[in-house]
């Protein structure tokens, strides 16, 4: 019985540190591999927002390393263009700071205004979230 108990034992301490092995650190402790902080760095018109992700672990395929704002002459680093309009709080602000998770799930059918803007070539739909990840 004590062999049995000893072996259940090792396999739970094996699967929950395989389990922290997806966590990440972006700065403000651990989070969800799949949560970021991010912050909206340019509230162009008519949506055309460009957000940078803040931290280090994130896959850099997702975003541009670095680009440069033809408007203002500013160059930013680790950044996308906002691809879900329709779902993006109109409550944030450019400078704020925000967490959110990539959803490619949410279909975006809502009104915009084409009025141009120049953002990165990289989109992202994403989803904010009410607080930090967990």
């Amino acid at each position: 019985m004590k062999f049995l108990v000893l072996v259940a034992s090792f396999f739970f301490v094996t699967f929950s540190k395989e389990g922290c092995k997806d966590k990440q650190t972006n700065g403000t402790g651990t989070m969800a591999s799949d949560c970021y902080r991010g912050k909206l760095e340019v509230k162009g018109g008519c949506m055309n927002y460009t957000i940078r992700i803040l931290g280090e672990n994130f896959d850099s395929s997702m975003v541009m390393a670095k680009w440069t704002d033809e408007m203002s002459g500013k160059t930013h680093t680790n950044v996308f263009a906002l691809g879900s309009r329709c779902t993006f709080p109109d409550s944030i602000n450019e400078g704020d700071e925000f967490y959110f998770k990539i959803d490619t799930t949410t279909v975006q059918n809502c009104m915009v205004c084409l009025m141009y803007y120049p953002v990165p070539s990289k989109k992202l739909s994403i989803k904010v979230l009410p607080g930090p990840c967990n």
